[in-house]
């Protein structure tokens, strides 16, 4: 059998090409075990730093037509060769290389550049401040530097509590550590509503009133108990001190509550559910009904680290969260492509045309035209 240090090896090995056929014959059936390495924290800082080198597409793509078993390692290492190399990766169902192109038809040559920190504030007198890079702001309470906003811990021993507003608009995203030291991680096109300080010992209470946020909850021992609670028009989320994912968009008919650490309850108009470390509820606003699974954390969460990874998300839903991300319209004329299923990543800091490009170049689409605002899909 096979040691951890030896499966190590040949994964790190597969992604630089230089993979032998012997030991690709040792790593049959091993897809699962695979993947959760590849997804491991210790795994993927490696690859960031540049320990896994000179991983290129094409040592990839050239076992696309070999025997099946060496299938399980390209759908395994594809996203994560594709990711350091070009920044895209993606596995359709229907992936044939003969359809591969390398001249992508672009018309109109526009730069539809990605977004970054950048949100609106909203103080408790309603006076706004816009915070971007370059734009420092302070307050008694808060500084930011433009990128992040940060408030002090100045706990409230009376009744009084004033909110503040963030608000981030498509094509942003923010980071903000409340007054008890929770860090929150806003994506695009999405707004929390918070107190400026918390009541003593009374419970700490915000609202993500829409949009997507990664909470990492200051824990209940830190602040004589008090617990802390996330609101939203459809359901509250209880916690005592985890880290947990909640997407709410207002164009999006479920909500999506992840648990990654930890443990919350969540409360709808029919149920109360608690949720383990991997479980991920899901609340039909159209029904009112909800639902628990166990998901892939890390396809849920990536966003916040400047990653998107899908797994068998559709042409449509992807290109719904990258029009938030670019702040574009993105319309796909050819309506037989639009459900294919696929798994991949995109990195966060590259140009739309980049990407778009990139699935050209296997065959997914024609052509693509990009507009004032619009992307059009052939």
């Amino acid at each position: 059998m096979m040691t951890q240090q030896e499966i190590d090896r040949i994964i790190e090995k597969y992604l630089q090409g230089k993979v032998t056929q012997e030991e690709i014959n040792h790593i049959e059936n091993l897809e699962q075990f695979a993947e959760n390495k590849i997804k491991d924290k210790v795994f993927r800082s490696k690859i960031e730093k540049g320990e896994i080198k000179d991983v290129i597409f094409r040592n990839v793509q050239k076992n696309v037509q070999q025997k099946p078993k060496d299938r399980i390692w390209l759908r395994v290492a594809a996203s994560v060769a594709i990711l350091i190399s070009i920044g895209v990766g993606y596995y359709f169902n229907s992936i044939s290389t003969s359809s591969v192109e390398t001249s992508p038809i672009i018309v109109n040559n526009n730069t539809i550049v990605p977004g970054k920190d950048k949100a609106t504030l909203t103080l408790e007198n309603g006076f706004q401040i816009v915070l971007e890079k370059g734009n420092t702001f302070k307050t008694q309470n808060a500084n930011s530097d433009g990128e992040q906003i940060v408030y002090e811990a100045k706990e409230k021993n009376n009744d009084e509590i004033a909110y503040n507003y963030l608000t981030i608009p498509r094509g942003g995203q923010f980071f903000i550590k409340l007054s008890d030291g929770t860090q929150v991680w806003l994506n695009s096109e999405s707004q929390l509503k918070y107190p400026v300080s918390f009541i003593e010992r009374e419970t700490r209470l915000v609202e993500l009133v829409y949009g997507e946020a990664y909470f990492d909850v200051s824990p209940s021992t830190e602040h004589k108990g008090a617990k802390f609670k996330v609101m939203n028009d459809s359901q509250e989320v209880e916690v005592i001190g985890t880290e947990f994912n909640i997407k709410a968009y207002k164009d999006e008919t479920n909500i999506y509550t992840t648990l990654v650490e930890g443990k919350v309850d969540v409360n709808t108009e029919k149920v109360k559910q608690s949720l383990i470390p991997r479980q991920q509820l899901n609340l039909d606003l159209n029904t009112n009904t909800s639902v628990v699974n166990t998901v892939d954390v890390y396809n849920e969460i990536s966003w916040k680290e400047g990653v998107f990874s899908f797994e068998a998300k559709t042409l449509k839903e992807m290109m719904k969260v990258l029009s938030r991300w670019y702040d574009v319209e993105i319309i796909i004329n050819n309506k037989k492509i639009e459900n294919e299923e696929f798994v991949g990543i995109l990195r966060r800091n590259k140009n739309l045309e980049e990407i778009l490009t990139s699935i050209k170049n296997f065959g997914i689409i024609k052509s693509f035209e990009v507009g004032d605002k619009k992307v059009v899909l052939e």
